[in-house]
């Protein structure tokens, strides 16, 4: 599933596509015709995302909300586009450019009162410049649940996945396993700095990386795969201490870390 950067990246790259004009709106699938039509020809006043959330705003107070799962995916073009492939849930063309949208968990039109309901069920985004990281240290300082889970809870925090939480509790040593109450103040200060500046890395390089230089060795998976701390390495060395980095399974989520280097 893609994660809060990817949204963030989406909403800045539509904003900048289609932002401030006309957009034509279809549904070549057939599953969001009504909500096509409703904004068909309307103009794209803001793109903006809250976590895995992203919400097209249009004038007449309309609103797309789109939430992309595990299996959705926008594509580009420029325009004029060829005809639609697939499983176009919805298709919108600007002056020069148009995008596809295949396979989304949601894609739907939403009232301002929906948002407001929705942002109410979210944690903080740490890319989103009124963030409140105390929101999220509210409910996590008073957790008994393991911080590998509260990381992953939408309702502590927006947007971060499960490469994100692996590499973020290994940049700070701390074992995934931990109770949300046995952090201190300032090693959650610590968690939450480092997302805001990995995830903004994130939105203006398109992947995500978190590796520190002098830790940057080592294999490379092919070119398709994350180079990362502990993601997706079970079996493999620690890039710092050498130990063999393990595997879990944690509320249905693969959990990867360091036995040495986050003992505790």
């Amino acid at each position: 599933m893609p994660e809060g950067h990817t949204l963030h990246r989406l909403a800045r790259l539509h904003q900048r596509r289609f932002g401030g004009a006309p957009v034509e709106a279809s549904s070549p699938q057939g599953r969001f015709t009504s909500g096509a039509a409703l904004i068909d020809g309307l103009v794209l006043e803001k793109a903006e995302a809250w976590g895995k959330h992203l919400l097209h705003r249009y004038e007449s107070d309309l609103i797309v909300h789109i939430h992309l799962g595990l299996y959705g995916k926008f594509t580009e073009q420029a325009v004029p586009l060829d005809d639609p492939v697939g499983a176009v849930r919805l298709r919108m063309v600007g002056e020069k450019y148009g995008v596809d949208l295949r396979g989304p968990t949601a894609c739907e039109i939403y009232t301002e009162q929906q948002v407001d309901a929705l942002v109410a069920r979210l944690g903080p985004d740490p890319l989103r410049k009124d963030a409140d990281p105390d929101r999220a240290w509210a409910r996590i300082s008073k957790s008994r649940t393991a911080i590998g889970t509260l990381l992953m809870d939408q309702k502590v925090l927006a947007g971060v996945g499960n490469v994100y939480r692996a590499e973020i509790l290994f940049r700070h040593e701390i074992n995934p396993m931990r109770p949300g109450k046995d952090l201190d103040r300032s090693e959650w200060d610590a968690i939450w700095f480092d997302l805001v500046e990995l995830m903004k890395i994130g939105v203006r390089r398109g992947r995500i990386i978190t590796i520190r230089p002098e830790d940057d060795h080592g294999d490379t998976y092919g070119a398709r795969r994350p180079r990362s701390y502990v993601y997706r390495r079970q079996g493999y060395p620690c890039r710092v201490c050498g130990a063999d980095i393990l595997h879990s399974v944690m509320q249905a989520r693969n959990l990867f870390w360091c036995p040495v280097c986050q003992a505790t």
